[in-house]
């Protein structure tokens, strides 16, 4: 009986509790937010236990651009260190719980959207399922360019070390220093997927991005060169150009859904003191 009792947890409130127009009670929703939670946390506890088994291929990958920086730099320059008697230890649970939170993301990202989703108009569900087709492959794709740059990065920052002076690295800041980096890269190149979103809920027009083109394309680089953790041209371009293309791309399909929606609606573009053709 208490088996099945935790089972339960799991399972959230039974098809009954949906109402004919979808609302359900505010204690079954709970009940929901409370099965969605803790089938989230299985998941990562599972993914967990399996990135413990391959740790050693973990670190090897977490450590690698600091290693590809390493042979760069004159020998040295750099060490990295831990600090602590419970250091190492801490160092494994948070490498293992890194990976497990990336691998598991398809999966607790697809229970937030599934909670999300019943609340949302038609319109709103269409507009979520392209964003989460889009914006996954394109966060991916910013992850990988950030983890190629992260050895050139690296080998800038400590090139600043004046000679005779050795930089030590503790590896938690290491860590964060890393995660932040690729975070950093796979949402830049999110960027346009949110304005294309924003033009197909009616905020902003096509015409409004070819107007102020040149100066997105300028913040566009200086978001770059300000969000990249080195101060060197390479790495700032490697950001910037994908971004200034994928925002040429979503400037014409925003001016594609402007054009779309006027044949659709003639008058939807006037203004109040405009006439009607009708």
């Amino acid at each position: 009986m208490r088996i099945a009792g935790l089972v339960g947890l799991f399972k959230g409130p039974s098809p009954d509790a949906v109402g004919p127009d979808g609302r359900m009670a505010l204690a079954d929703h709970f009940r929901e937010f409370r099965a969605r939670l803790l089938r989230c946390l299985l998941v990562f506890g599972v993914a967990l236990a399996v990135a413990i088994l391959f740790r050693h291929a973990i670190y090897d990958a977490v450590y690698g651009p600091y290693q590809e920086a390493q042979k760069t730099l004159a020998e040295g320059t750099s060490i990295a260190t831990t600090s602590g008697a419970g250091a190492g230890l801490l160092l494994w649970l948070t490498l293992c719980g890194f990976a497990a939170a990336i691998v598991t993301a398809p999966y607790w990202l697809y229970q937030i959207w599934a909670f999300v989703l019943p609340g949302l108009y038609a319109q709103e569900r269409k507009m979520s399922r392209v964003f989460v087709a889009v914006a996954g492959p394109l966060f991916l794709t910013g992850i990988v360019l950030g983890y190629v740059t992260l050895p050139i990065a690296l080998e800038v920052l400590i090139g600043f070390n004046p000679d005779g002076v050795t930089n030590l690295i503790d590896f938690n800041d290491y860590l964060q220093f890393f995660t932040r980096t690729l975070f950093v890269f796979g949402l830049a190149f999110n960027i346009p997927v949110f304005v294309v979103l924003l033009n197909f809920a009616g905020v902003v027009k096509g015409s409004a991005l070819k107007a102020y083109r040149p100066w997105i394309v300028i913040g566009t680089f200086i978001f770059a060169a300000i969000a990249t953790p080195s101060a060197d041209p390479f790495t700032m371009t490697l950001m910037a150009v994908p971004m200034v293309l994928l925002f040429f791309a979503s400037e014409a399909i925003a001016r594609f859904n402007d054009k779309r929606r006027a044949r659709r609606a003639p008058n939807a573009g006037l203004s109040p003191d405009e006439l009607s053709s009708i």
